[in-house]
């Protein structure tokens, strides 16, 4: 062994003798007196209630180290020892400094008041490193949900005098990524085009400076996902999945370019529907005949449910209180059918302890309560609550609504649970029209959907052209006496003074009105309208029937209208109808008596893939004189450019061809056909453009009053003309110019070829 090695043995085992020998005098410290050095604004007191030992007590090494760590745990120093000394303990601390200010430094398109709301970091409060970087990465998460995901914040201190820093964190907002192209694979039934429209992303448009849905949210992923989900199953594609969402970034980093992998399945139809039920005195036949399902339609969860709570409705009505329609499934890959029994189970006894709202911080408790069919002491039926979830969502006065159950005082109650969060309910409107015969008019509205937070609405309407203004104010109470019963208030004022006529109008009308459900898809709504209208400044060269009609004549009327509407609230995705019909009897008083009666029927479908929807709208209306007296100019029918196009409003119909003056002086019959079809026009999608064709044709004829006047023509002539049109989603709204060319007209027709609406919300 050589002398290096020999001395370095020895050199080791000295060492560890040294440390056999050390140890226990140092291993253990009798806790005498503590001092505190270094502390500035934390008291002694505080720092030794922090170390937890005793007067006396013999602390080890691992004890007074978990000491240090207690002490640090508090979060109010940034160093911490502790040393025997002077015959106990001393505690040697270096606080940790308090904020003075805050400030966000770099942040140009964000404003601070939209950033500080994630700083939780306050002046006076002690500085923590770890809460401000926390208060950055949320501030880049804000960023990143603007679509600015490769924003960047640093928190940096600025040391001040008394143990003071100022804290600020440096933004780099970097620039917005937008989604360049949105594309989807494995789609063979719909094109990419239509299945873009599905999602709430959109593709990066021409007005990509305004429009913020084009820019890329991690967030709005999932939402996409659960749309597409929807939009296939609803059209019978039961085994649809998202399989995988890609979004690549461009080498620039501001550009997505997202892909939805998708796998549609096979498309499934309604096979054998069936009845069962575990309550032996049930009548199924009375219950067969609720059902409005049948073999054949495509297979819809809708349909199916839909089915579900009318039999549910229809026990409950029948005193089969916990009754549960339970669909069973049976699949048939071979005929792509799906067999279904609906059986009638019954459920657990289970009650409605109560229903507790919170978040409603302006809508009343009551607003949301009766969204619920169920009430307190009411058996549970899950599929109900989840119907009132739904109805509370669409009532739009809540940017999130969340409805929970859990178990009550006993296992036989649940208590529900409704969290909402209260959103802006008011909007402001403007519109404008322009058209080669009234020229430009303007329209401004306000509304207000949760008037006072009583779930009741409220709008003021204002519409002024060259030569008609219009006025409204409409009041609406959606659940009147407690009931599901609309009350509505109108009142309105209206002038006229087009330039093609010898006379002006002026209306001033009061409408209360009720309205109520009668099915699942129809209403009926009847009033009472009281109005005073106002034939004034005929001319001298106008026809003696308008110079006969002159002066002001009170209406005093009632009426009801029916409305069927299965194209927003039926089970058929691509096709549905809506119905109205109403009648007026006036006559209860006032200067005038009438019946007057009109309909209109909507037929829509959507062909090839959805890429194209068809239209046809027919409508009708006849007035009929009662009393033995005339109808007059104001209470007659006129076609407008809407329902006549490339005619202008108030431009056919029966007039006095031996007046000067040959005004349009208005029917007692019109017929109107209207047949659309709207398509794309193969342009990029982002463009926001799509085009459409029609064909309308319309007749207005029938006088009562032509006495005397044999230049009179009121008989049927059809008008028809041929156009197309132009839609463009603007970022200000929907703009919609109209091309038209009468075919068949008289030759004392106003003619208008072109018109031009857009109107925008805020």
């Amino acid at each position: 062994m050589t002398r290096a090695v020999f001395h370095a043995i020895r050199a080791v085992a000295c060492a560890i003798l040294c440390a056999g020998l050390l140890t226990p005098a140092l291993a253990q410290t009798r806790v005498g007196a503590i001092s505190v050095e270094g502390n500035q604004r934390i008291p002694d007191s505080t720092i030794i209630r922090l170390l937890e030992f005793q007067p006396g007590q013999v602390a080890s090494n691992d004890e007074i180290n978990d000491a240090v760590q207690r002490v640090m745990r508090s979060g109010l120093f940034e160093t911490a020892d502790i040393r025997p000394g002077g015959g106990g303990l001393v505690v040697t601390v270096v606080e940790r400094p308090t904020v003075n200010r805050i400030n966000i430094e770099g942040n140009q398109r964000i404003d601070d008041e939209e950033l500080l709301p994630f700083v939780t970091l306050s002046p006076r409060r002690v500085y923590s490193a770890r809460q401000a970087e926390a208060d950055a990465n949320a501030i880049a998460d804000f960023y990143s949900a603007r679509a600015r995901i490769s924003a960047s914040v640093t928190p940096r201190i600025i040391r001040r005098s008394d143990n003071r820093v100022d804290v600020v964190f440096e933004v780099s907002e970097s620039r917005v990524v937008e989604n360049e192209r949105i594309s989807f694979v494995g789609n063979r039934r719909f094109s990419d085009r239509r299945l873009r429209r599905v999602i709430d992303t959109k593709q990066a448009s021409i007005f990509r400076q305004i429009i913020s849905s084009d820019t890329f949210v991690p967030e709005r992923i999932g939402f996409d996902r659960q749309l597409l989900t929807d939009f296939y199953r609803s059209r019978g594609y039961i085994d649809f999945q998202v399989l995988d969402v890609s979004a690549q970034l461009s080498p620039e980093r501001d550009a997505t370019f997202l892909t939805f992998n998708v796998r549609e399945g096979q498309k499934f139809a309604v096979g054998a529907v069936s009845l069962s039920s575990e309550f032996p005195d049930m009548n199924l036949g009375e219950y067969r005949r609720a059902l409005r399902i049948r073999s054949g339609q495509v297979w819809s969860p809708n349909l199916i449910e839909e089915q579900i709570a009318r039999l549910e409705r229809l026990a409950t009505r029948q005193g089969f209180d916990f009754a549960r329609v339970d669909p069973r499934v049976t699949r048939n890959d071979r005929a792509l059918t799906l067999d279904v029994e609906f059986a009638i189970v019954r459920g657990p006894r289970v009650f409605v302890q109560r229903i507790d709202i919170e978040g409603n911080q302006t809508t009343l408790d009551r607003v949301v309560r009766r969204q619920f069919d169920t009430v307190e002491g009411d058996p549970f039926n899950p599929r109900e609550i989840r119907n009132a979830a739904e109805r509370i969502r669409a009532l739009n006065f809540f940017s999130n609504v969340d409805v929970q159950t859990r178990e009550g005082n006993s296992s036989d109650q649940v208590v529900v649970d409704v969290a909402v969060e209260e959103q802006p309910t008011g909007s402001l409107t403007f519109g404008g029209s322009f058209s080669d015969d009234a020229g430009f008019a303007l329209a401004i509205g306000f509304s207000e959907r949760n008037f006072l937070g009583r779930g009741q609405s409220l709008s003021i309407d204002v519409q002024s052209g060259g030569e008609d203004k219009r006025g409204t104010l409409s009041f609406r109470e959606p659940a009147f006496l407690g009931r599901d019963l609309t009350l509505g208030l109108d009142l309105g004022f209206e002038t006229t003074d087009y330039d093609d006529t010898t006379y002006e109008t002026e209306t001033v009308r009061f409408r209360p009105s009720l309205e109520f459900p009668l099915a699942e898809f129809s209403r009926l709504q009847i009033y009472y309208e009281i109005a005073s209208e106002e034939i004034l400044d005929v001319s001298m060269d106008a026809s003696p029937i308008l110079q006969a009609e002159e002066g002001t004549a009170l209406k005093s009327a009632v009426g009801y209208s029916y409305t069927l509407d299965r194209i927003r609230g039926g089970l058929n995705p691509n096709r549905g109808v809506r119905l109205t019909f109403s009648q007026e009897l006036a006559g209860l008083g006032g200067d005038t008596e009438f019946l007057r009666t009109r309909a209109q029927a909507t037929f829509q479908r959507d062909v090839l893939n959805e890429e194209v929807t068809l239209r046809a709208i027919i409508e009708g209306g006849h007035i009929q004189k009662l009393g033995g007296g005339t109808t007059r100019v104001t209470d007659r029918f006129f076609l407008s450019s809407r329902q006549l196009r490339g005619f202008s409003s108030r431009g056919v119909g029966p007039r006095d061809t031996g007046a000067t003056d040959a005004d349009v002086l208005g029917g007692n019959t019109f017929a109107s056909l209207r047949l659309e079809a709207d398509f794309p026009l193969g342009l990029p999608e982002e463009y926001g453009i799509s085009g459409g064709v029609f064909f309308d044709a319309a007749s207005l004829w029938k006088l009562d009053n032509t006495a005397g006047i044999a230049v009179v023509d009121d008989g049927f002539e059809l008008r028809t003309s041929v156009g197309f049109s132009i839609f463009w989603d603007t970022p200000i709204g929907p703009l919609r110019l109209n091309f038209a060319k009468p075919l068949s007209k008289n030759p004392l027709d106003d003619e208008n070829t072109f018109d031009i609406t857009i109107s925008t919300q805020f």
